[in-house]
């Protein structure tokens, strides 16, 4: 009688187990399998710690807030036809707007936003086009871009105003985002070296593409390597890349500045990171479509006149460089004082006219 009891106390804790689970996850996936708002996961996941993560962020704000439903997807492999695949299922789940963070979305998009003339789409970093590069932005479709020169600078900026003066710079594959990253964060620490009165040539940059997005061995190595040599902090842009940046700073007792998202809960060697403020205009962007004012057919490049683009100041790890020195550099790049050049105005790093700063650019 007692293990007949017993059986019966296991089998309700099991029921009421299944059933907290069951209202868990119906905060982000409706009982019914149903959702009117839908994101595509890129190569990384929901909490990835920075661009999945920062554009899902965005998606739950303005659901929770507007009250409606969603979900996400996260594709069996990287290739189109999983994408796209995934997006068939957010459709056929009652999708009626579907967000894709990456440029990676780009040639799915432009075959859904045909596919699925009712549908609407926001994809991040990216153009649709065809694989021939030719951005083909149809009428239900969002096109959002940022203003990464923006974003570097302040971090080039910040980082030689606290009192850094040999940076790397360490990029993933060199697509243009990163490129204008990059770019931006040598031009920030150039006019932050002017304002401070060094020396030429006082501020170091060691400037590469590590040709992935990846945490690998080697790109640990090649971190571990210039911090070695002398290098101070690296902004690490490159997805996964700075998981192996950041290991190689916690060895070596160095400095780390993230990239897209806020990285500080990473690793305690991040500065501060060089925001897109993705969840801000994932949530515009709902919002706008719900508001019946869908900006279809648009190109948008969100920079700081529109707060697209920022630094965590709150979370920031600086000694010198203050909320009020923030404050006034960003203020002047709304109001377009500096001259900042992106992937389309030079070819190269070292292209790029500086005095203070020397770029050393490693193959």
């Amino acid at each position: 009688m007692m293990k007949k009891l017993g059986i019966i106390a296991l089998a309700l804790m099991l029921i009421l187990s299944l059933s907290a689970c069951a209202k868990e996850q119906a905060t982000d996936t409706p009982a019914d399998g149903t959702a009117e708002i839908a994101l595509i996961t890129d190569v990384g996941t929901i909490d990835d710690k920075s661009f999945n993560q920062g554009a899902w962020e965005g998606v739950v704000a303005y659901a929770e807030e507007a009250n409606k439903t969603y979900k996400y997807y996260k594709p069996s492999e990287k290739s189109d036809d999983a994408y796209l695949t995934s997006i068939d299922l957010a459709v056929k789940a009652g999708a009626k707007i579907i967000v894709c963070p990456g440029f990676l979305f780009e040639v799915p998009i432009f075959n859904a936003q045909d596919k699925y003339p009712d549908v609407r789409f926001i994809i991040l970093d990216g153009n649709p086009h065809a694989g021939d590069w030719v951005p083909v932005v149809k009428d239900n479709t969002l096109s959002i871009f940022y203003a990464e020169e923006e974003a570097g600078f302040l971090a080039g900026y910040a980082a030689v105003k606290d009192g850094y003066k040999n940076l790397g710079f360490m990029g993933g594959i060199a697509v243009p985002a990163v490129i204008r990253f990059g770019y931006g964060y040598i031009q920030g620490a150039e006019v932050a070296a002017q304002e401070l009165g060094l020396a030429d040539g006082e501020v170091k940059v060691k400037y590469t593409y590590v040709g992935n997005f990846d945490a690998t061995p080697e790109n640990m190595a090649k971190a571990a390597a210039w911090y070695n040599e002398g290098t101070e902090v690296i902004f690490a842009c490159g997805g996964a890349v700075g998981n192996s940046v950041m290991k190689a700073a916690e060895t070596a007792k160095t400095k780390v500045i993230g990239v897209d998202v806020d990285q500080s809960a990473e690793s305690e060697t991040v500065i501060t990171s060089s925001m897109k403020n993705l969840t801000k205009s994932v949530y515009d962007a709902l919002k706008l479509f719900y508001d019946e004012k869908f900006p279809g057919g648009e190109i948008q490049v969100l920079d700081a006149t529109v707060n697209g683009v920022q630094l965590p100041m709150e979370n920031s790890k600086f000694e010198k460089f203050s909320q009020a020195d923030y404050d006034a550099v960003y203020g002047k790049i709304v109001n377009k004082e500096f001259e900042i050049v992106g992937d389309q105005d030079v070819e190269g790093p070292k292209e790029i006219e500086t005095q203070k700063v020397a770029v050393e650019e490693i193959n």
